[in-house]
């Protein structure tokens, strides 16, 4: 505890800190001033809502697991399962490359087909954060084991890209991804190209079947949000009686990332700039409540449906009316979630899966050791009880 002499002394430096910074305050408000005026109304819209949504590996954590595995499921928020896969820090990555290919060399999982679209044979071709094969078999000291993360991202961004290239839309639909259409996980211009196919294939299924795909992207958090929140408030940029969004402007945006390539999407397309490599939506802030305390979300549009943004958050607003547990957030990633956390039965199906695989490889007279570690939980769990 803090010694009650020198609370004063602390209390002093603290006012003098915060007076000294007012300045960065007062820029803050002055910039969301400049929002105010752009600010619109949502009206309530309906539509078939969906979403893609990798599952958390902190929801995913195994009891015991020698070989660190990570499980990599994704669902849509009807709990179809799209994609389904297990790997360690020490999985060759080559062998998870050929896995997506048939003997033909023909892609069989969403991670093969957008891999071929994007003409690449190897996960470290797609991705500068996935180790080369060759290191994982020669030095696998070397190898961060966050690669797996990093792989599980990646087929959650071509299980989105398969459905809207490959799959049959039956209705108007609105597909929302679970976090921003922003990602530094692709090599060099790949996720340019991946949003220019993407592009391609929503305009040919408004061509042939006449029908409209929306796709967002919504965070919970997000730099730009939590460098503005605070000044929004203060200027009651949101004032209370409907739900209300506004887009941010780049030069914004820019202000709350350290790498202000982040910041930069398809309209700095040409010209002696580095290309936009990262960015495949404009960012909104977006209200789903109408009083002033609601949550307020930061939205992706997908970069050439800007126009389109009264009707897609017209379509979030009815489906957000109703998040559960999590009020005024979109009820289809919340199902989403649900479907793709593995607990319950699930998880003991994978523990058990992980002792028999770990059991099996043991000497028949050590296998008895396994057994009796499984009677013997960690002591040290006995101070909770």
């Amino acid at each position: 505890m803090f010694d009650p002499d020198a609370l004063p002394e602390l209390q002093k430096t603290i006012s003098e800190r915060a007076k000294a910074d007012q300045k960065i305050l007062d820029q803050l408000r002055s910039e969301v001033k400049t929002l105010k005026k752009d600010v619109r109304t949502i009206k309530a819209r309906s539509t078939t809502a969906t979403s893609l949504v990798a599952s958390d590996g902190g929801n995913n954590k195994i009891q015991f697991d020698p070989f660190t595995i990570q499980l990599v499921r994704v669902v849509d928020s009807y709990g179809k399962q799209l994609c389904l896969d297990a790997v360690s820090p020490t999985t060759d990555t080559d062998e998870v490359s050929k896995a997506q290919f048939d003997e033909t060399g023909a892609p069989k999982t969403a991670l093969g087909r957008m891999m071929k679209d994007l003409n690449v044979e190897t996960l470290n071709e797609l991705s500068h954060m996935v180790p080369s094969g060759k290191i994982c078999r020669e030095r696998p000291n070397e190898v961060s084991p966050s690669w797996v993360l990093v792989y599980r991202d990646l087929c959650e961004w071509a299980v989105l890209y398969e459905r809207i290239c490959y799959r049959a839309f039956g209705t108007d639909t609105l597909i929302v991804r679970d976090g921003l259409l922003r990602s530094k996980l692709f090599r060099k211009e790949l996720f340019i190209t991946w949003r220019k196919l993407v592009e391609t294939a929503i305009e040919r299924i408004a061509k042939q079947d006449k029908l409209k795909i929306y796709l967002v992207g919504l965070a919970k958090h997000s730099k730009v949000l939590s460098r503005y929140q605070l000044a929004m408030s203060i200027e009651d940029v949101f004032p209370s009686g409907e739900a209300l969004y506004v887009q941010v402007p780049r030069s914004l945006e820019a202000k709350a990332y350290v790498w202000p390539e982040y910041a930069r999407g398809a309209e700095d397309e040409g010209g002696d700039k580095e290309a936009p490599k990262f960015v495949a939506g404009s960012m909104f802030l977006v209200r789903f409540g109408s009083r002033s305390g609601d949550p307020v979300w930061a939205v992706d549009i997908f970069e050439t449906q800007v126009p389109a943004a009264p009707e897609i958050f017209g379509y979030l607003l009815a489906d957000a009316k109703d998040g559960f547990p999590v009020p005024l957030y979109p009820r289809c990633l919340q199902k989403a979630h649900e479907h793709a956390e593995v607990v319950g039965f699930d998880m003991d199906i994978l523990q058990e899966e992980i002792f028999l695989a770990v059991r099996q490889m043991l000497p028949t007279d050590r296998r008895a050791v396994l057994d009796a570690f499984r009677l013997n939980p960690d002591p040290s769990n006995r101070r909770y009880e």
